[in-house]
């Protein structure tokens, strides 16, 4: 770009343009910057026409930018995926994928002729599925996606075109075989989205296993310290992550350049975190199922989980940093702990924090009945196994005894 003379400019208009769009300086910055930047200076107008038709180089903030690109490069590497592209938020970045995911291959439009989901998922992923697809004519069906005859049935019954699941579902801790779903998948025509949240890269790739998308809130353990919102879909395929592109754009729920720093941030301690965090869980988990006041535990480590052989083949020697149980209520016996009983032993809590997120490195406690699954129908939880008993917790990077201790003060008061 040709220098421009500042000679008989006012002071106004100096104020404005001095010291900016200065060349780089020759050493490079050992961690990303943040690039606040809206828009990018070419040196010629014939260059700027060049990065408009190229799509590759950065012209505008809604099209890339330069600090969520970092987050995107890497997310895609942890991955082992194409690409990837970063949203605002988990639910920008769920929506986007299941747009791409039910785009016909040769096609630029979204044409959904069904959805065959979870029946365990997020409750506001639900709410996406019933309120927006739904609603919007696109037929949406469920079943049990860890039982694969159920799968099969549910397969030729609806003739989806994109299948959705949950690598551990939130908030029972099943797991899913990830390869044998993508197997069915692929022999149906369809594309399977894994939402990975959960599970994060440390514990299994679902891409690796023929998964076509995986998604992620950002805001749970890639970004991992409760300070920054956002989401990011990673594709199989090139066309598909193209698709995905160009569906950020024109939605425009793209990730701010503040929040890609401080997520790509935490991304470089995911592998340290994550696996202090599933040791923890183990020893939490274990625990409680000695306890008399825990009616049951739900961690994939345990044996007694249903889906324990399976976790331990398909995941890297590691079953995840949640942990739900079931209490009892302390005045009825084997009865399930009511809703007042669940806010008591919340409040006695002393240093597990009461919020609504997961993946955090402080340890989190929430009640599905009043946090994840409160727009569910009493039918719709008791349906999906989730009680007014049931309580969720997401381990931080916090001493495992002092957890452990914090909950058995919590259970003591609760006598």
């Amino acid at each position: 770009m040709p220098e421009r003379s500042n000679a008989g400019w006012s002071l106004a208009t100096r104020l404005i343009h001095e010291g900016e769009r200065a060349q780089p300086p020759a050493g490079r910055p050992t961690a990303t910057p943040i690039y606040t930047t809206a828009t990018y200076v070419y040196g010629s107008a014939e260059a700027l026409d060049a990065a408009f038709a190229g799509g590759e180089d950065y012209v505008y903030a809604r099209y890339g930018n330069p600090t969520v690109g970092a987050l995107e490069r890497v997310l895609a590497a942890a991955e082992q995926g194409i690409g990837a592209v970063a949203f605002s938020s988990g639910m920008a970045a769920l929506h986007a994928a299941l747009l791409a995911a039910g785009t016909p291959r040769g096609s630029t439009h979204p044409r959904i002729r069904g959805i065959l989901a979870a029946r365990d998922l997020y409750g506001a992923t639900t709410n996406l599925l019933a309120e927006f697809f739904a609603q919007q004519g696109t037929p949406v069906a469920y079943c049990d996606m860890c039982d694969l005859a159920a799968v099969d049935a549910a397969i030729a019954e609806t003739n989806p075109d994109v299948l959705l699941v949950e690598q551990i579902s939130n908030p029972l801790l099943k797991v899913a075989d990830v390869a044998e779903l993508a197997r069915r998948a692929k022999a149906a025509g369809a594309r399977l989205i894994v939402d990975n949240t959960m599970a994060t890269p440390i514990v299994q790739r679902p891409l690796a296993l023929g998964a076509d998308l995986v998604v992620h809130s950002a805001t749970k353990y890639l970004g991992g310290h409760a300070d920054a919102t956002g989401g990011v879909v990673v594709a199989r395929a090139s066309l598909v992550r193209d698709t995905l592109r160009r569906y950020s754009k024109l939605l425009g729920s793209v990730l701010g350049p503040f929040e890609a720093q401080l997520i790509l941030r935490g991304v470089k301690t995911l592998a340290l975190r994550v696996r202090q965090q599933c040791a923890s869980a183990a020893a939490v988990a274990t625990w409680l199922a000695d306890q008399p006041e825990v009616a049951r535990v739900y961690y994939p480590g345990l044996p007694s989980h249903p889906q324990h052989d399976l976790a331990a083949r398909a995941f890297d020697g590691l079953f995840g940093a949640m942990v739900s149980f079931d209490l009892r209520d302390p005045d009825a016996g084997q009865r399930a702990a009511d809703r007042a009983a669940m806010f008591r032993f919340v409040d006695s809590l002393r240093l597990i924090l009461p919020a609504t997120s997961l993946g955090d490195i402080y340890t989190l406690i929430t009640l599905p009945l009043i946090s994840s699954h409160r727009d569910l129908t009493p039918e719709q939880r008791a349906e999906r196994g989730i009680g007014d008993g049931m309580a969720r917790l997401s381990i931080g990077i916090e001493d495992a005894n002092d957890i452990i201790a914090d909950l058995r003060g919590a259970l003591v008061a609760l006598q």
